[in-house]
């Protein structure tokens, strides 16, 4: 018998790890920019009082922040990257609370801004943004303008900005908990072996063949959370609440509303979403019931729904294999955006593999003055890691080109696109590895169940997590109490509610909803749904239409955020005002279903 632990970080290859150096060199010229910029704050005092004063004075002021914006985002970048490397270590740790701190005292000294730049004089305000030197800013003014009647005094301005790091305390306890604390034990695997239990594998586990190592492997991850329920469920709580005593304060009628105000989402889109999902609930019925009948078992449980229906598939692909599937997958978009995204998975973007204390999952991150970074936990045996990467270019390629096409000012998109461009790739990646394999009906069926599988817990499961948020914060919006009992029973009749008597809900599963970090960005995980419904679509689009589509789809990628996300999806050819896009991927979905079950029958 071996035993199998996650290396140490030192252990790891540096060629397998990201190369931050075009960020910052080393720590040393991190600690160098921090003091430089520390030193350079203070200067937002030339301009306190000052916004209305003159055209020149309101654009030197607005180039200040700028500067100081782009500055505060590398130390920032950095730090959080390497703190993600090891969540263990104090030194990177330190970093990371010290960038957080620099960028609180900057939001604080910069918090005159905004309600200054709201107190000018309508017509004054409109004749600065229509002169040629402020086209630039001319949308990013237009949103601040957009918030007046949500910004107050300026002295309670300052007061908020102040509260910058007290607010990031529930997330920042739940991660450090999460990613640092929390300990899951060890799995013996078939053969014998002795491997420790992980975010990083815990979905490798739940995809054995064999159902008692799968079973263990669910119950005792979720031991941990059982052992810290009440912690954990206080933090949510504590998150939620925060989040409340944000909208109140700007006058918003609850979080939601609040959230989605930036991206000048309406709220009918949310709703949309969860009722278009709960009327079209049938074919994932049908798929869980199939499930159940093609493994041979009783009852289905969660530790049922993540392995292949189809066995002996041996899936090994290393990551340079990867790296190339993902850029044939991709080819519909072109040589120059397949090209660039390659170089870039193989030449430093990446930190691939997973060590003690690294963050769980996955993210593309970044600045504008920094290549896309993106931490994976590649794992060679487990499809889902050749999904992850080829989600995380989607990110790290729209980043690449907003940031290559646009003004620092309007580069930053919304998360709500983002999503899009992720699924996007996703969506082709099983276009092509079915046309692929279209010889092969056992890998066709392979691929099949997967894309299923992704689409179930993306668009149907995210959907059930956005109707949870939202149940959540209006019970804290009530002033009613969410303790562990509350929270336990609301996310128990949504599991029946979107998985009904298909899926047998085992006890512990009842807090699942204490185990994911998007909670703690609020109104996040919609978005997942609406963007993978909008990249059905836009896939679509591609294949079908061709050049003129993939173009399209391109500027989008291109705009960055330069327009509100709604507007950019339909200059990408996607309308999501209406219940349409979401529509038509259920339909796509139940009609993967049926070619599934038409296709495992023939093997």
């Amino acid at each position: 018998m071996t035993v199998k632990n996650i290396p140490d970080r030192r252990d790891i290859k540096d060629q397998f790890k990201w190369d931050l150096t075009p960020l910052m060199k080393n720590d040393d010229e991190w600690e160098k920019s921090y003091k430089e910029l520390d030193s350079k704050i203070n200067g937002y005092n030339n301009f306190k009082g000052r916004m209305g004063e003159s055209l020149e004075t309101f654009r030197t002021a607005l180039e200040f922040d700028i500067d100081i914006s782009r500055e505060i985002e590398k130390i920032y970048t950095y730090a959080h990257l390497r703190s993600d490397e090891n969540k263990a270590d104090q030194f990177t740790l330190a970093m990371y609370q010290r960038s957080v701190n620099l960028y609180t005292r900057i939001t604080e000294l910069s918090s005159f801004m905004t309600p200054e730049i709201q107190e000018i004089d309508d017509n004054l305000i409109r004749s600065y943004m229509e002169h040629e030197s402020m086209k630039d800013f001319k949308f990013y003014l237009e949103k601040i303008l957009r918030f007046k009647p949500h910004t107050l005094s300026k002295e309670i301005e300052h007061v908020i900005a102040m509260m910058g790091e007290i607010a990031g305390a529930p997330s920042q306890i739940f991660s450090q908990l999460d990613n640092a604390d929390i300990t899951f034990g060890s799995i013996r695997d078939i053969n014998g072996d002795e491997i420790e239990l992980s975010h990083g594998n815990f979905s490798t586990f739940l995809q054995n063949p064999d159902r008692d190592i799968r079973r263990k492997a669910f119950f005792q991850y979720y031991q941990s959370y059982e052992n810290l329920k009440h912690t954990v469920a206080s933090t949510l709580d504590h998150s939620n609440k925060k989040d409340a005593f944000y909208a109140k304060v700007r006058r918003f009628n609850n979080s939601r509303e609040a959230a989605l105000f930036s991206d000048n989402v309406p709220e009918k889109i949310y709703d949309n979403l969860v009722k278009t999902v709960r009327e079209n609930i049938n074919p994932i019925f049908k798929y869980l019931e199939f499930r159940k009948d093609a493994l041979g078992v009783d009852r289905l449980h969660f530790y049922d729904t993540y392995v292949p229906i189809v066995g002996n598939v041996d899936f090994t692909m290393n990551y340079e294999d990867a790296v190339a599937t993902c850029a044939k997958a991709l080819s519909p978009l072109g040589d120059e955006y397949t090209g660039i995204m390659k170089n870039g998975l193989l030449g430093g973007w990446v930190d691939r593999y997973e060590n003690k204390g690294k963050r769980s999952g996955a993210y593309s991150s970044g600045c504008y003055d920094s290549p896309p970074y993106i931490l994976l936990n590649y794992e060679d045996q487990n499809i889902n890691s050749l999904y992850t990467l080829i989600h995380e270019a989607g990110h790290s390629m729209h980043s690449y080109y907003s940031k290559h096409e646009q003004p620092y000012i309007n580069s930053d998109y919304t998360i709500f696109v983002a999503e899009v461009a992720s699924t996007f790739n996703e969506t082709l990646l099983s276009r092509y590895l079915l046309d692929l394999y279209k010889d092969d009906t056992k890998m066709q069926a392979y691929i099949l169940n997967r894309e299923i599988d992704n689409i179930r817990a993306t668009l149907f499961r995210q959907t059930m997590f956005a109707e949870f948020e939202m149940r959540s914060h209006k019970i804290v919006e009530d002033n009613n109490p969410l303790t562990l009992e509350v929270i336990r029973a609301e996310y128990g009749e949504l599991l029946k509610t979107y998985f009904g008597d298909k899926l047998f809900i085992d006890d512990v599963l009842t807090l699942e909803c204490l185990r994911i970090p998007h909670f703690y960005s609020s109104f996040y995980v919609y978005k997942y749904a609406t963007g993978l419904s909008a990249a059905i679509a836009l896939t679509e689009k591609v294949i079908n239409e061709g050049e003129s589509a993939r173009d399209a789809y391109l500027d989008f990628l291109k705009l960055g955020g330069s327009k509100y996300p709604l507007d950019e999806l339909l200059i990408a050819g996607v309308d999501m005002s209406s219940a349409e896009p979401v529509e038509k991927a259920i339909t796509h979905f139940g009609g993967l279903v049926d070619r599934f079950i038409e296709v495992y029958g023939r093997l």
